[in-house]
């Protein structure tokens, strides 16, 4: 169910990206120059705002920028598909925006003494780059591991939403959005070692 809905989602977004993508190819707008965008408004809504305490303006930043990730893709493949080098770029993007963003959230979370949800940021920083090196690793040894139910969109729009709500003052609503993540990160990883495990074991009887 949570795969028929991740579907629908990408569907729907899919028909906005699409012609913003085109639009900005016959600009001249590169996917990489849009990549590397997408990352600096994650750094200034996540360290300009979130970590200072902004949370509704930092959310709705990092959530804006954050979707920029479906975008250089559309434009990847729009324009030929990605370059090596692009996928490489897009990657270590992906790892500083997130590292930014749970950093600040740990940050502020820390100067406002809650201590449990500094722990709840620390494991999602820490099981995000897990659920994203999984599958880099699996690929790296030619085989899949594109599973899970979160996704690196799915992580940044739950904690988005989180900090969105704590900054309209509707309760703890980011420290449950933490542990919400952390448990389905950590869900993820394991899928996906599970993945490749069937995988692997499938190959080993062949």
């Amino acid at each position: 169910m949570a795969k028929i809905f991740q579907e629908t989602a990408r569907a729907g977004m899919t028909r906005v990206v699409e012609p913003v993508a085109r639009g900005l190819l016959r600009a001249g707008v590169s996917p990489n120059a849009v990549t590397v965008t997408g990352t600096v408004g994650v750094l200034v809504g996540a360290l300009g705002f979130g970590a200072r305490g902004q949370l509704v303006a930092g959310a709705l930043i990092v959530t804006f920028f954050a979707l920029t990730d479906m975008l250089d893709g559309t434009m990847a493949r729009m324009s030929g598909g990605s370059t090596r080098f692009g996928a490489f770029l897009d990657s270590s993007m992906d790892r500083v925006a997130d590292s930014a963003v749970f950093g600040a959230v740990a940050y502020w979370l820390a100067t406002e003494g809650n201590h449990s949800g500094v722990a709840a940021a620390l494991i999602c920083l820490a099981a995000g780059g897990l659920v994203s090196y999984v599958k880099a690793r699996a690929e790296g040894l030619g085989m899949s591991g594109n599973v899970g139910v979160a996704e690196r969109t799915e992580r940044l729009l739950i904690v988005g939403v989180g900090g969105l709500l704590t900054g309209l003052d509707v309760g703890p609503a980011l420290e449950i959005s933490l542990w919400l993540l952390a448990a389905v990160s950590i869900f993820t990883v394991g899928q996906r070692v599970a993945h490749v495990y069937r995988q692997a074991h499938l190959v080993g009887r062949e």
